[in-house]
């Protein structure tokens, strides 16, 4: 399994996001204090990854939002979305009912930061991840990754992109 590259600067780690075409870390995360997600719970479809710092930010906030009211959109792409951040299943628990979120977020919490370690968007100087996404193919392959400035809503306009493509793909696969 990959970990990303590093560089060392003034004493930090900064790691690079995976790059299209690598594997994408297996994973299980809980979603509530009795319930885990795995990657592989989703094999056979498209999977979007967005890493987020911190569920009470507001552009964390705006960012899961949007996505929520476009999750048609990811659905007719046969495609799940999937949240994480360091923050724990309560904190998750309470920020989905406050915004009305429909898709599972998942807590990277012990040992903190580990996914978001294995896909190169973890921030150590701070201990949070990346404002971070990826599109996982049907197969487990990374098809494309994005990281955004922190403060920055990347919006979704990325991630239907992709999800367009690979619906492409596949139906001309279908066609053959």
């Amino acid at each position: 399994m990959s970990t990303g590259h590093y560089a060392i600067s003034a004493g930090e780690i900064h790691r690079e996001p995976l790059s299209a075409g690598t594997r994408a870390p297996e994973f299980t995360l809980p979603t509530t204090p009795d319930q885990t997600v795995s990657l592989s719970d989703f094999h056979g479809q498209p999977v979007v990854l967005a890493f987020y710092p911190a569920d009470w930010s507001p552009t964390c906030g705006g960012q899961l939002s949007l996505y929520n009211q476009l999750l048609p959109e990811f659905q007719a792409h046969g495609a799940q979305l999937l949240g994480v951040s360091v923050d724990g299943v309560w904190c998750h628990r309470a920020f989905e009912e406050d915004r009305n979120i429909h898709f599972p977020l998942l807590a990277d919490f012990e040992p903190k930061g580990a996914i978001a370690k294995a896909y190169g968007v973890y921030r150590d100087a701070v201990g949070t991840s990346e404002r971070a996404l990826f599109v996982i193919d049907a197969g487990g392959i990374i098809q494309w990754s994005y990281v955004s400035p922190i403060g920055i809503n990347p919006g979704a306009d990325g991630i239907l992109r992709e999800l367009e493509a690979l619906s492409t793909t596949v139906d001309m696969e279908e066609s053959r």
